[in-house]
């Protein structure tokens, strides 16, 4: 029996294959927006596709328990997709705040090296602060927070070229400011 419109949650509930292909083919666009929405603005490592992989086998493990019709279910779906998201979103931060202490533990730095490394991580500051407030927006959205220059554009107000050029111009004033600043140490 090949799944149709009126019987697919029917099909799922059964275990039936063709049931969650059909919800897949169906709902595809549903589920990735959602999963987008959330894991967008931080996916680094193909999270938003496991992700989503992940919605549709909770779907197909727990597909019996849902009750109700074709409307209800999408809700149900929506509400899976998200707090799946959610939960991933979670994981995703929680793996960036550990490998980030990991980092500095790992690498076991002489006393030089680390006050070498905290002069330089000083200048740096020091030589963003210089910048003016939407470009010193722009680099800590895009480098501390790591936001894709897309949704920062959407959040400043900008184009995306608009950021890009920005980000250009920045590195560039900031690099011959680190340079100005070094050759006048020596």
């Amino acid at each position: 029996m090949t799944c149709d419109e009126q019987f697919y949650i029917k099909r799922l509930k059964k275990k039936k294959e063709d049931g969650l292909e059909f919800i897949v083919d169906k709902y595809l666009g549903l589920v990735k927006g959602t999963v987008h929405k959330i894991l967008g603005p931080i996916d680094r490592e193909g999270g938003i596709e496991e992700c989503i992989n992940d919605v549709f086998l909770a779907i197909w493990d727990h597909g019996h328990q849902f009750e109700g019709n074709e409307e209800e279910f999408k809700k149900w779906l929506y509400k899976i997709a998200k707090y799946q998201a959610i939960d991933y979103y979670r994981k995703l931060v929680k793996r960036e705040e550990v490998s980030l202490e990991d980092d500095s533990l790992i690498q076991a730095k002489s006393t030089e090296d680390q006050v070498v490394l905290n002069e330089d991580k000083k200048e740096l500051v020091a030589l963003i602060n210089a910048l003016q407030p939407i470009d010193r927006k722009i680099f800590t959205m895009k480098y501390f927070l790591g936001i894709k220059s897309d949704v920062i554009a959407n959040q400043l107000g900008l184009t995306r070229t608009a950021v890009d050029n920005r980000v250009f111009r920045g590195k560039k004033k900031l690099n011959q400011q680190a340079s100005a600043s070094r050759w006048r140490e020596i």
